[in-house]
């Protein structure tokens, strides 16, 4: 079982990145999917989140309007989208897929650098 998150990397004030967290050893569609993020020094945050179906989202007051959750079951894989980038967006990302207390994973966590 694993989630592994791509797509970080530095970016300049109001650039664009996309974060993919691709599931292997188990289906992504039973489950919630979350992007959260943490900065150095400060509690890791949830950002955004997506129901199993995707019809349902959720994002923090700090992202809403830049930043977009999408999941494509087929391919496994979910997506953030995040546009309009601020320095205050540097973090590390990390993907979650919950389902129960007991099925609850997380990735490694991908590095996104918003700095000129």
């Amino acid at each position: 079982v694993q989630l592994v998150e791509s797509g970080g990397g530095l970016v300049q004030p109001g650039g664009s990145l996309r974060l993919s967290c691709a599931a292997s050893g188990f289906t992504l569609s039973s489950y919630v999917m979350r992007w959260y993020r943490q900065a150095p020094g400060k509690e890791r945050e949830l950002v955004a989140g997506i129901s199993s179906t995707g019809r349902t989202t959720n994002y923090a007051d700090s992202v809403k309007g830049r930043f977009t959750i999408s999941r494509d079951n087929a391919k496994n894989t979910v997506y953030l989208q995040m546009n309009s980038l601020k320095p205050e967006d540097t973090a590390v990302y990390y993907c979650n897929a919950i389902m129960s207390t007991t099925n609850d994973y997380w990735g490694q966590g991908t590095q996104v650098t918003v700095s000129s």
